[in-house]
C-alpha cells in the first residue's frame, strides 16, 4: 500500500469517527449518575476501495425524504457510507436484496453501484440520513441510472 492509500484510509476513518461522535448524546448534567454515557461508538466499518489520494475529497450530505417520498434510480461515482438519523430508509442496490435501515443504522454502497430503490419506508413520518461520500476525483455525487457507467466500474 502506498503512503497515499494509508493517508486516504486514515483521513476517511477520522472524518467518519468525527461524524459519529458529533451524534453522541452527552449526559444531561442534572446530577450524579451511576451509569456512564457512551460518548462514541463504532456505528459501522467497511473497507474502502483503493484511492490514489491526490484528489481526495470527503462530502457529507444530509438527505430528507418526506412521508412516502423516494428518488429515481441513480448511481454514485464515489463510495457512500450512509447513517440514518431519523425514521426508516428503504434501499436496494442492483444485485442485492432490498433492505430497511432505521435510525442509528449504517449502510455502504460501492462506487458506481446502481441504487434502484432509495425511499422513505413510512407513509406517515419523514426519514433523514447522512450520506458520506469518499471521492478521489471531481464530478457529480449522483448521476441518473440511465447515464451512469456499469456497476462496479470506474
Amino acid at each position: 500500500m502506498t503512503f497515499h492509500g494509508k493517508g486516504v484510509r486514515l483521513a476517511a476513518a477520522i472524518l467518519y469517527f468525527a461524524l459519529v461522535a458529533s451524534h453522541a448524546t452527552p449526559t444531561d448534567g442534572g446530577g450524579a449518575s451511576s451509569e456512564k454515557m457512551e460518548r462514541a461508538r463504532v456505528a459501522f466499518t467497511h473497507a474502502l476501495p483503493d484511492l490514489d489520494g491526490r484528489h481526495l475529497k470527503a462530502t457529507v450530505v444530509e438527505v430528507t425524504y418526506g412521508p412516502g417520498e423516494s428518488s429515481n434510480p441513480h448511481s454514485h461515482p464515489c463510495a457512500v457510507i450512509g447513517y440514518v438519523l431519523e425514521g426508516a430508509l428503504r434501499t436496494q442496490v442492483k444485485g442485492e436484496l432490498e433492505a430497511v435501515y432505521r435510525a442509528g443504522e449504517s449502510f455502504y454502497e460501492a462506487a458506481n453501484s446502481v441504487h434502484q430503490v432509495s425511499a422513505n419506508a413510512s407513509e406517515t413520518d419523514r426519514a433523514r440520513f447522512i450520506a458520506y461520500f469518499v471521492c478521489d476525483h471531481d464530478g457529480p455525487l449522483s448521476v441518473d441510472a440511465q447515464t451512469s457507467g456499469p456497476a462496479g466500474g470506474r
